[in-house]
This record gives structure tokens, C-alpha cells and sequence, in this order.
């Protein structure tokens, strides 16, 4: 199963912000949203991500003064991209490898989606299920 395929289930929709709108701005979308992260664009192309880690490692540094920071001043980058040929396994070793939760889906150079580890790890529990039931079935038709 290719990333491709986990958009395909999810849906095309990309929710991001500009690196010029402040970190106060992007805070607000996080929480109207009930997302960890965005990518953070000019563009089409991703220029970092900005996440709930942004915020608090920002908030430590520059106290409530930094909620008027603009985001391309804390955001993560560069990021992490995944190309929507790249299967689910090997982008589930490039999360836990580098210790991120969310991969920008990037396809000639153009933010096609945005995958959290939450949904690659939804598909394998589906699929291991689904794995699992085949199996039973097998074996009680036997």
C-alpha cells in the first residue's frame, strides 16, 4: 500500500498556512481544526511545518510575546517530505526514525497531501485485521 492510496481514503484536502501569518494565527487554525500540525507553505511548495511542539518550544523561549512571531520564524524546517509512491511501512520507518508525527505528501515539487502517523497506523491495523479475518476464514473452511 502506497501513501497515495491513505489520500485516496482521506481525501485531497490540504490544510496549511503562510509562513507571514503569526504564530497566534496558526494556533488558532490548530485548535479550530483539532490538528497537530501544517504544513507551512509558499506556493505550492512546503517550506517547513509548523506543530503543537513549535508552539511550546517558541512559548519557553519568547513567553506570550512569541504568539505574535510570524510562523516562518519557529516553524520546523527543512521538512520531511514523502512522495505519494512511498509505501506506508517505509514512511511509518521515516516517522519513527526521525521522530516526527506528520509527513507533507510532495509530488514534483507540489504539496499534494498531509499524512500523520495516526493514519498510516490506522491502515496497518486495518490491514492486519482484515489479515487476520482472511485467515480465520480460511482455516474454519477447511
Amino acid at each position: 500500500m502506497t501513501i497515495a492510496a491513505i489520500l485516496g481514503g482521506k481525501g485531497g484536502e490540504v490544510v496549511s498556512i503562510a509562513g507571514d501569518r503569526t504564530v497566534a494565527d496558526a494556533v488558532a487554525l490548530l485548535a479550530e481544526r483539532r490538528i497537530g500540525a501544517v504544513p507551512v507553505m509558499e506556493g505550492d511548495a512546503v517550506a517547513g511545518i509548523f506543530s503543537e511542539r513549535d508552539v511550546i518550544y517558541c512559548l519557553e523561549s519568547h513567553g506570550a510575546a512569541a504568539l505574535a512571531h510570524s510562523v516562518a520564524t519557529v516553524m520546523t524546517a527543512p521538512a520531511i517530505t514523502v512522495a505519494p509512491e512511498e509505501s506506508v511501512l517505509a514512511a511509518l520507518a521515516l516517522m519513527t526514525r526521525r521522530r516526527i508525527r506528520h509527513l507533507p505528501v510532495v509530488d514534483a515539487g507540489r504539496c499534494i497531501g498531509f499524512v500523520s502517523i495516526g493514519d498510516l497506523v490506522k491502515y496497518r491495523i486495518e490491514r492486519i485485521e482484515s489479515e487476520a479475518e482472511a485467515m480465520r476464514s480460511y482455516i474454519q473452511a477447511v
